[in-house]
């Protein structure tokens, strides 16, 4: 086990937990049983292609997509590789189809990818689904390049199958901004409040985010998975585009983050993982949302900016 400073909220797992938290995660032989819908609110530990022959097309209202992008990277029992574009194309086509089929004719789906890999993303994703938007979204971590321009950008495609009808909460999502340069008429806020705390107004979300934290050790929804994605990042798309009781899907489910906010947020869930350490870091992580379903960034059903939560 890694030696980790006194505070550092990053997830471990006890030896003792793991028996337990193994026995709540579900596999394809569980997926077989012909129980009533043993893939609800559930993780299984399989791989993606073999469980989704055991569960239902048009089984969710949301489906979050954070497959791997095109860079070589380590994901603990495997590998991917990064390859020329048009060999990453083949890959997104070998699985898109079967996702988007799991999808309810009026569902959202949200694809995450970076520079690398979103055009190829697109071009898979549009022969599926109607593609509404491109969400950007500043992802300021890591250490600048002495010989380009530091990447701390990511994009996340919005899609839908019916562009006639699907779901969206835009006052789901509003953000709380500071005001400043706060403008009164007849001595009077406009458009914004006047709080001890300091002065802001709400806002429409637009598609350019730069009001997020990604994960690190001084957060209690940090864990060791290499490309993990916020909780508030996700939280959005959550809210935004499902109501209280949906079904989120998410097929590579990573370290848990769309399972563990769906939770918090009175959603069901379905996630899909190969990796068993991935596994029982979001089940564990599951546990504890019973019992904390807070989200760093959102408070009083909005949006917070960086820093300006006067409660944290």
């Amino acid at each position: 086990m890694k030696q980790r400073a006194s505070n550092n909220r990053t997830l471990i797992l006890e030896d003792a937990e793991r028996p337990s938290l193994r026995a709540m995660i579900k596999t394809v032989d569980d997926l077989q049983q012909g129980q009533l819908w043993p893939w609800l609110d559930a993780i299984i530990c399989a791989d993606m292609m073999e469980a989704m022959r055991w569960i239902p097309d048009e089984m969710a209202d949301l489906i979050i997509l954070d497959p791997p992008y095109n860079l070589s990277r380590n994901f603990g029992e495997t590998t991917f590789v990064a390859r020329k574009e048009e060999m990453y194309e083949e890959y997104l086509s070998s699985w898109m189809h079967d996702v988007c089929n799991k999808l309810k004719p009026t569902g959202s789906l949200y694809l995450c990818g970076d520079w690398h890999c979103t055009a190829a993303m697109q071009r898979v994703l549009s022969k599926e689904l109607t593609i509404l938007n491109r969400i950007t979204w500043q992802r300021e971590k890591g250490r600048g390049a002495k010989s380009n321009w530091k990447n701390s950008m990511e994009d996340i495609w919005f899609a839908v199958k019916d562009p006639q009808h699907y779901y969206f909460n835009v006052e789901a999502v509003m953000m709380k901004r500071r005001v400043i340069a706060p403008y009164k008429v007849n001595g009077s806020p406009k458009d914004w409040e006047e709080t001890k705390e300091g002065n802001f107004r709400l806002t429409y979300p637009s598609n350019f985010w730069d009001d997020i934290s990604v994960p690190f050790w001084s957060m209690p929804e940090n864990t060791d998975h290499p490309t993990q994605k916020p909780e508030k990042l996700i939280a959005k798309l959550i809210l935004a585009s499902s109501k209280e009781g949906d079904v989120v899907f998410d097929p590579f489910m990573g370290s848990g983050t769309s399972c563990v906010v769906a939770r918090k947020l009175g959603r069901h869930f379905c996630g899909i993982e190969q990796n068993e350490e991935y596994c029982l870091w979001a089940q564990k992580r599951l546990l504890l949302a019973k019992e904390d379903a807070a989200i760093q960034g959102y408070a009083d059903g909005v949006f917070w900016e960086r820093n300006t939560n006067p409660r944290g």
